[in-house]
């Protein structure tokens, strides 16, 4: 099943350009590190968010073309940024008081786990892993809204999306939609509930790859993306 997945899910390109449309013009937004920075890309014409970094920045423009960078204009996750008319520099503390004070009206961040009740588990001290929580932990209780990015699977073809995560907690029933490679899915009174699913996958096939019960929402439809 995990190889006949390969062939259908949609690329991080494409789960990020799903997300970036659900951004509301005007919203305030924290991207995470790596895969979810790339949903900057992707904003719908005539639309314009506001993106906020833990490192002390707000309003800040895409990345520059190589070889452009200026290494003192950085984002959290150490790339090079661009500054955008009305664009403000402040105290790394000042950045977070803007976090935990909910100012923030969506985070997008990435996921090793999502349980059915919105938990959320982004990070590991395994291999590879980082020594910390870090501001994902402030993020996802001060946010407005937590949306996450991820596959719908592991690379061994194991469920992400569980009735209870088994790997460290980032935050407890903070996460309210998962766009994922083969489905877009909020999470509704403890349950996964069906939006959107790639037209080529059944719903009895996404259910297999899904570790606990999935409802289906009503007008859930087809989730079709730009080719990358």
């Amino acid at each position: 099943m995990s190889d006949a997945l390969d062939t259908i899910k949609l690329s991080n390109e494409q789960i990020a350009w799903r997300a970036a449309q659900d951004i509301e013009n005007g919203a305030y937004v924290n991207l995470g590190i790596g895969f979810p920075e790339m949903v900057a890309r992707f904003q719908p014409e005539g639309r314009e968010a506001i993106f906020h970094t833990e490192n002390g920045v707000l309003g800040f423009g895409k990345a520059p073309p190589e070889g452009e960078e200026d290494w003192d204009l950085i984002n959290a996750g150490k790339k090079a940024i661009t500054i955008k008319p009305g664009s403000s520099f402040f105290h790394q503390a000042d950045s977070f008081a803007i976090v935990r004070g909910g100012h923030l009206d969506v985070a997008i961040l990435g996921a090793y786990q999502v349980a059915q009740n919105g938990d959320l588990a982004n990070w590991s001290t395994g291999k590879g892993g980082v020594p910390a929580v870090g501001g994902a932990m402030d993020l996802v209780h001060g946010a407005k809204r937590i949306a996450v990015l991820t596959d719908h699977v592991t690379k061994k073809g194991e469920p992400k999306l569980l009735e209870r995560c088994t790997m460290p907690l980032t935050g407890v029933g903070c996460v309210t939609r998962v766009y994922t490679s083969l489905a877009v899915v909020d999470i509704e009174d403890g349950h996964f509930v069906l939006r959107e699913k790639l037209p080529a996958l059944s719903f009895d096939e996404l259910q297999k790859v899904t570790g606990a019960e999935l409802k289906i929402g009503d007008g859930a439809t087809d989730l079709i993306a730009p080719a990358p």
